[in-house]
């Protein structure tokens, strides 16, 4: 049986509501939960890009058994991986174990313009990127050991580098993969695969490529009373979802994902998106990935009112599932 987790999006909240949300997400019984690493938000109407591994420290603090995943961190343009490597070893150190595992784990990704390209750097073809990631992957791994690392890549150098603050029992790297060569190199590179469709073909991919580890995704909601309310507020957060493809990874604006995103109709979004109070819908929607075959999945809720969702999910879902 899968585990179900909650989806801590830092496009629509600011840090300290964020932590508020993995409390009452522990508390209902979420025993696990991803959070998103952007810079920008996809859209002016989220509002929102808390700077993730500050959250993350205060949620260690807040949280005593809940295991929290960066969904995902993309370790190449924006964040050098050395980087990455010193802020997710500090963050596992934070957070400690729960039953023999971190509580921390650190999902990559080959990332997208809109939170990568602001610095002027060269937005690179996928292929790329993905060689990209999977050396940045091994150097994060190099670093982990605690020595004195030299490095003189295809893409990266790092001297007289070393990792001092390392936790007790080191995050797993979980890959983000889309598409054939993505999930690919997830395979290879990774400790589990995530993703965001429930598409039993993927699983069998990762695992046919050699893949061992959890399998994740998530699935987005909008719980409201009003079925209609919840309609226009999942229309007006994240029609940005359905901006197709290769698309999505190469807008560099919030301004550019709504124009986008213009010919995203509310009924389009409707027909998607389980929107309202009815438990069983809400069921059904989490067990699409279940029966996929995710190993974990993870609801995240589209608007503002996180705690009656969270509420919602304590008492009619996740007693269902």
């Amino acid at each position: 049986m899968a585990t179900i987790g909650y989806f801590l999006s830092s496009e629509e909240h600011p840090g300290s509501e964020l932590v508020k949300g993995a409390v009452l997400a522990e508390r209902a019984g979420f025993p696990i939960a991803w959070i998103s690493d952007h810079f920008h938000p996809w859209l002016e109407e989220q509002g929102e890009s808390a700077f993730v591994w500050s959250v993350l420290g205060a949620i260690a603090a807040s949280t005593s058994s809940l295991r929290v995943t960066t969904a995902v961190t993309c370790p190449t343009v924006r964040m050098h991986p050395a980087i990455v490597a010193h802020a997710a070893a500090t963050t596992a150190e934070l957070f400690g174990t729960v039953d023999g595992r971190s509580r921390f784990d650190l999902g990559v990704g080959s990332g997208e313009a809109l939170n990568e390209q602001f610095l002027g750097d060269h937005w690179p073809p996928p292929e790329k990127r993905l060689s990209i990631l999977e050396e940045a992957v091994a150097l994060i791994r190099e670093l982990w050991k605690g020595e004195t690392v030299d490095h003189d890549g295809e893409h990266y150098v790092v001297e007289n580098a070393r990792i001092f603050t390392l936790p007790s029992v080191l995050p797993q790297i979980l890959v983000s993969g889309f598409g054939p060569k993505a999930i690919e190199v997830a395979a290879r590179i990774g400790d589990g695969f995530i993703t965001t469709q429930p598409n039993a073909d993927d699983i069998a991919a990762y695992r046919k490529h050699g893949g061992q580890g959890p399998t994740q995704a998530a699935v987005k909601v909008c719980w409201h009373e009003d079925k209609q309310q919840a309609e226009k507020i999942a229309f007006e957060t994240w029609r940005n979802s359905f901006v197709p493809g290769q698309l999505a990874q190469d807008l560099p604006t919030p301004t550019h994902f709504a124009q986008a995103s213009e010919l995203v109709t509310q009924e389009m979004v409707a027909e998607k998106v389980t929107c309202g109070n009815d438990p069983e819908e809400h069921v059904a929607a989490v067990k699409e990935y279940v029966d996929a075959g995710f190993d974990e999945v993870y609801v995240a809720q589209m608007g503002p009112d996180q705690e009656g969702m969270i509420r919602f999910y304590e008492k009619e879902v996740l007693p269902r599932l």
